[in-house]
């Protein structure tokens, strides 16, 4: 039987015995005397029965004999072996019985034959399989000894003992495995599953990726013998979890965004290099109109070239052109040749490239396309259908982004519609604005800003905010700004029109609060809450009134371009209530402009209020220090004050005040007496004249009278009378009455109650409002044309 010279059994290792017929031992080597710790004195004529643990098991000892070389096993004391194996060899035989007369006897433990044993056999099997690659290498690194598959796959010879790696492997990949190998040889620090590329000469196809693990071989004595190397083919492992890491990835930039075009590009930037050298999405065109796709069973597709990566795009097309599709109706991915566009729909496969469709709910939104330069590996199904899984994906986030984006875009023009006209001119200022929605999902919110022409030549500029986002807030801006414009029709004082405002937000909470809040519950603030500046500016006086509810103060650039906020003494936000409103008054010098604003421009990157404000005020000076027009100056402050995403809505309306020189307005103050009619009279006709207004002479001279008259009847003196020239001629009256005027229609029978219904007819506008000391009417006829 055939042993290595390793084997624990074998004559130049074992523990030998020499022993006769009846196993009387008649010698021994020195092995046996340490291995049965027994002298060679002590054990010669002694009998190996004598030498077991149990002497009566003898009889089993022998009955493992099996033939005339056989082996068994025993027990023998522990002072003496202990278990052991052993191997019997018979050195001569008897010429009558056939029994040999003397055998040599090796005994060794068994655990340590075991061991052997167990490790000759992993070794055998080792190179055996073919799972793993196995290569002993010299310490020149060439070949020893491999199993029966070092490579798996053609191009590797079948007997590589003395070759060297570049021998059958590209050269590139040879010097990166014998590299690492030459480090393990010089360091004796194992390499654990490292991987690496490994093309073969013979085909080098597409490669394999080989995860290569290696130890030092030493000697006995402890010098380097070589290095054993095992390759492990990992492809399949390592490109299904190159696939999963892309489609991580895709499912990151996915989530990123809500818009479509933004998507594909950050899609197409994935998929180049991680799928593709090169890659093309194309989507509806109705994605970016909002509207409804075509069905997906529709043939004929317009699609819009959204995004390209990759140095050698097919499309000669620029980005954003249209391209009409046949989709043929089916959707499912296909391998195809990007040499043209024809053969992208061909029903022959090529390896280069793939085409998977965009679709969701029923609706196609687009196509992908990928493909490969023809030295980097072909296309498998398993990238097929990874490509179809990331367009699925990819679909789902489009189509919700084209939903959202068509809601938002509802939303922002219903706001838009809910505000007035970015610009504005009349006598009295002129305005620009810029208002700019927040990013956040809802897309709106509740800022509002409004120019509310007033009787007498003046203007009412308010700027509000409601508290949250959505159409909630939508819905109660608009609430606002129409209570606004009912309560900016009646004259009232800003501190008093906030007060009415106050009352009817708190109404809208309680009205809100009734069907959701539990009982015994206070109604909640909510997002009916808001926050507004009314500010009424009169060019005459070139005077300003003001009053706020929790808004921040106006800025006010002065002609000379220093910049102040105006002291304010704000109230509390509408809806909370409990606390007055305290107006302000301030004069403006002509050619001033008046900013008002939202929170949104000012919390933007700052700690504090105090901050923003401050960055607002220095905005403001360098805008208007150059002598910047209000329409191109609003949008450059805002850029600069609030770059990026925004979290709030942004709204600021800036005013340049103009005034009524005085050389267009005339006062008079009359007493309670009828005789003064006539004197009110030829004062009027009079100004008039110096305007050059005679057309008008009739019926200003009926109005003013008409005015005067009911003044002194109803109301007493003092009166005063004024006639202001501005886009229209103002006539007024005021009294110390607050007794408001009531048109009627007079009987036949009566003498009197005439005067407004005629005054009604006889001018395009007419009202009243109170002051702090009465009431005015007014009455506004339009000029002449000019010749």
């Amino acid at each position: 039987m055939a042993r290595s010279n390793d084997d624990p059994l074998d004559a130049g290792h074992a523990a030998g015995l020499v022993v006769d017929a009846d196993g009387t031992i008649l010698s021994c080597t020195p092995a046996a005397e340490a291995l049965l710790n027994r002298t060679a004195d002590d054990l010669c004529g002694r009998r190996i029965r004598d030498l077991l643990a149990d002497p009566a098991s003898w009889p089993a000892v022998l009955a493992q004999r099996d033939g005339r070389v056989w082996e068994g096993h025993a027990r023998l004391a522990p002072e003496g072996g202990d278990d052991v194996l052993f191997r019997v060899l018979p050195l001569d035989e008897g010429r009558l019985t056939g029994r040999a007369h003397h055998s040599l006897v090796l005994v060794a433990p068994r655990a340590l034959v075991a061991q052997w044993r167990q490790g000759h056999a992993f070794m055998r099997e080792l190179f055996l399989q073919e799972r793993i690659g196995l290569a002993v290498l010299d310490r020149e690194l060439r070949v020893v000894r491999t199993n029966t598959h070092l490579l798996p796959y053609s191009g590797v010879p079948g007997d590589l003992s003395g070759f060297r790696l570049a021998d059958f492997l590209w050269e590139s990949d040879a010097r990166v495995i014998e590299t690492r190998l030459r480090e393990v040889l010089e360091t004796g620090v194992p390499l654990v599953a490292v991987d690496v590329e490994a093309h073969t000469h013979v085909d080098p196809g597409t490669g394999r990726i080989m995860a290569v693990s290696a130890f030092r071989l030493q000697e006995a004595n402890g010098a380097v013998a070589g290095v054993t190397a095992l390759f492990l083919d990992v492809t399949e492992q390592r490109l299904s979890q190159r696939r999963l890491d892309l489609l991580h990835r895709v499912s990151t930039v996915l989530s990123t965004n809500l818009s479509a075009e933004e998507t594909a590009r950050d899609l197409a930037e994935v998929l180049v290099p991680g799928l593709a050298d090169v890659a093309v999405i194309e989507l509806a065109q109705a994605v970016f109109t909002s509207e409804e796709p075509a069905p997906e069973d529709h043939r004929m597709h317009t699609l819009r070239l959204t995004a390209e990566a990759g140095a050698r795009p097919w499309t000669g097309a620029g980005t954003g052109t249209d391209v009409e599709v046949d989709s043929d109706g089916v959707l499912s991915g296909r391998m195809w040749s990007p040499a043209s566009e024809e053969g992208a729909d061909d029903d022959f496969p090529s390896p280069h490239g793939m085409r998977t469709w965009l679709s969701a709910r029923g609706f196609l939104l687009g196509r992908i396309r990928v493909g490969r330069e023809g030295e980097h590996p072909p296309y498998v199904p398993e990238d097929l259908a990874l490509l179809e899984e990331i367009a699925s994906r990819a679909a789902l986030v489009i189509d919700n982004a084209r939903r959202y984006a068509r809601e938002r875009n509802a939303a922002i023009s219903l706001q838009r519609s809910l505000l007035p006209s970015p610009t504005t001119d009349t006598v009295a200022v002129h305005t620009a604005s810029v208002y700019l929605p927040t990013d956040t999902a809802t897309g709106v919110s509740g800022d509002w800003f409004d120019v509310i022409p007033l009787s007498s030549a003046r203007v009412a500029l308010v700027v509000g905010d409601v508290v949250g986002h959505g159409l909630q807030a939508t819905a109660t801006m608009a609430r606002l700004r129409t209570a606004v414009r009912t309560l900016a029709d009646l004259d009232l004082e800003p501190d008093e029109l906030l007060t009415h405002l106050d009352d009817l937000v708190t109404q809208f909470v309680m009205e809100a609060g009734e069907a959701t809040r539990p009982p015994g519950a206070e109604p909640g603030f909510g997002s009916f809450g808001a926050t507004c500046l009314y500010l009424t500016y009169d060019p005459v006086t070139r005077r300003c009134l003001m009053a706020a509810a929790g808004h921040p103060p106006p800025a006010l650039v002065a002609p000379d371009g220093t910049v102040r906020y105006l002291d304010l003494s704000p109230g509390p936000p509408l809806g909370v209530g409990g606390l007055p409103f305290e107006p302000s008054e301030f004069e403006v010098a002509d050619g001033s402009v008046l900013a008002l604003y939202t929170d949104g421009l000012i919390e933007r990157g700052h700690d504090d209020l105090d901050q923003g404000m401050a960055a607002l005020g220095d905005a403001l000076s360098a805008a208007f220090a150059v002598g910047r027009s209000l329409e191109d100056a609003g949008p450059e402050m805002v850029a600069e004050l609030v770059p990026g995403p925004l979290s709030d809505d942004v709204t600021l309306l800036l005013a340049r005040t103009r005034g009524i020189p005085a050389r267009s307005t005339a006062a008079w103050t009359f007493e309670a007496d009828p005789a003064v009619v006539a004197e009110a009279r030829e004062h009027v006709l009079g100004r008039l004249s110096e305007w050059g207004l005679d057309e008008l002479a009739f019926t200003t001279e009926l109005v003013a009278s008409e005015l005067v008259t009911n003044a002194i009847r109803y109301a007493g003196g003092p009166i005063e009378l004024r006639l202001i020239l501005a886009a229209s001629l103002i006539c007024e009256v005021s009294d110390r009455s607050g007794t408001q005027p009531r048109m009627r229609r007079a009987q036949a029978s009566e003498e009197g109650g005439r005067g407004l219904f005629l005054i009604a007819q006889l001018t395009e506008r007419w009202g009243s409002r109170y002051t702090r000391h009465g009431k005015t009417i007014w009455t506004e006829q339009a000029l002449p044309p000019r010749p």
